[in-house]
């Protein structure tokens, strides 16, 4: 649910179609009443009486055990977690169900940047209907905005990706590298330790789509805007610029160990202690204790670089769980969704290692105060509570970003061979997304 670094793939023909196969304006429900008179908390409990078969998509480790937890509580629901496949193959699949009008699940997992797209196909229920924007005050604002398409609630938080930079300690610590909290410090940094050891970098990339959105988020741009079927593409704004201009001295320093995130080379670079810092959500706290759980001592957790010295961060990965128009049994479902995000299920969710998305665990003082071994006894959670709060307001995602992340490498991975400058590739692929949302049937400006 949270690796927003990894690339998109094989999407670009699949995704978007479900807009014009269903046009933009948002359809009926089905099912137990699955239109949009609002229902009650009673209702809900009511449908927990009656037996029924719930099929939930989701590559979360941590759903299967929220499942039978929720089984136990309510044994007349029976709930199937199917794994089609880890996110843009699910969307793929999803996709598909809601062109052909079956074969949707009743709940499936869709991150936070993919949600618009599906929002506004009218694939989604709006949470509206089961007044479950009352719980607003229960979660942080930024997750809160995160599940919002317009006028609309498609979903209630369930974790949240902060960015931090994640360093290497002993690594720094070898070559007298300063923590450092601005771009500038974070650049002299890069080059101290390449010109140092021109085998170790700051950090691996080789073209990244999600990474590249959040850093444009916590640099202050606001390339992408949308409101129903008018959308709006700039990635010449001025914090989007701001970024490209300092990512490139990275680049034309040959500052960055030029390898795909999440590929063998890159586990490899983390674990021999070639790549030195992370630029990622707070879920990356558990992707490096499972893929390289050598470096148990040696990692730590600092504020974002900003470029001004003061706190500015942004999102990476994300996600919760959406309700289909398609499902037959949506008020059954809406009990568990709720269950997941702010009953019982959260706190299972939370022990496998997610960072929450609930307002009151973030102000909690054990919560926070928790040492983490893995980085050196550090309250990482403070850290990452900290970037939550200093999350710039005002992002939105493109209402087919999952299609724009596909054809990233094709039109701005060139920028990380040399070939063109990152703006020219920002450029680029500005082009293609004005020219595929206007073949959607947006009105893009």
């Amino acid at each position: 649910m949270n690796r927003r670094l990894r690339p998109h793939r094989a999407v670009a023909v699949l995704v978007g179609t479900v807009l014009a196969a269903t046009g933009l304006s948002a359809c009926g429900g089905s099912g137990d009443g699955g239109g949009t008179a609002r229902v009650s908390a009673a209702d809900l409990d009511k449908a927990l009486d009656k037996p029924t078969d719930l099929t939930v998509w989701s590559w979360s480790a941590s759903l299967p055990d929220v499942a039978k937890a929720f089984e136990k509580e309510h044994p007349k629901i029976k709930i199937k977690i199917q794994n089609v496949g880890t996110s843009t193959d699910q969307y793929t699949k999803l996709q598909n169900a809601i062109k052909a009008g079956k074969g949707a699940p009743d709940l499936a997992t869709v991150e936070y940047s993919a949600m618009p797209q599906f929002a506004l196909s009218g694939s989604l229920v709006d949470l509206h209907r089961f007044s479950f924007d009352s719980l607003e005050k229960d979660f942080t604002k930024a997750t809160w905005e995160s599940v919002k398409s317009g006028d609309g609630l498609y979903e209630l938080p369930l974790n949240a990706g902060p960015m931090a930079m994640f360093y290497n300690k002993k690594v720094f610590d070898k070559y007298h590298i300063t923590v450092p909290t601005t771009w500038d410090e974070y650049l002299k940094a890069a080059k101290k330790l390449h010109d140092a050891a021109p085998g170790t970098y700051i950090a691996g990339d080789n073209g990244n789509a999600g990474l590249t959105e959040s850093l444009i988020w916590a640099a202050g741009g606001r390339p992408f805007s949308a409101e129903g079927d008018k959308v709006s593409v700039n990635l010449q704004d001025a914090g989007t610029k701001r970024f490209a201009a300092d990512y490139q001295k990275l680049i034309d320093g040959k500052l960055l160990m030029p390898v795909n995130a999440w590929s063998p080379e890159w586990t490899s670079g983390l674990t021999k202690g070639k790549i030195a810092t992370l630029l990622s959500g707070a879920w990356m706290s558990g992707t490096l204790k499972s893929g390289v759980p050598g470096g148990s001592g040696d990692w730590r957790v600092a504020p974002m670089p900003t470029y001004d010295g003061k706190p500015a961060s942004a999102f990476t990965g994300g996600g919760s769980l959406a309700l289909l128009k398609q499902s037959k049994n949506q008020l059954a479902a809406a009990a568990f969704l709720r269950y997941v995000s702010i009953g019982k299920g959260a706190d299972i969710t939370q022990a496998s290692g997610s960072f929450p998305a609930r307002a009151d665990v973030l102000k909690s003082e054990k919560f926070l105060g928790e040492k983490d071994e893995y980085f050196g006894g550090q309250q990482v959670n403070r850290v990452f509570a900290d970037s939550l709060s200093a999350v710039r307001p005002g992002w939105q995602y493109l209402p087919y970003d999952a299609y724009a992340t596909s054809i990233f490498n094709d039109k701005v991975g060139k920028a990380f061979t040399g070939s063109i400058t990152l703006q020219q590739g920002l450029d680029a692929w500005q082009e293609q997304l004005v020219e595929y949302g206007k073949d959607q049937g947006f009105s893009v400006g």
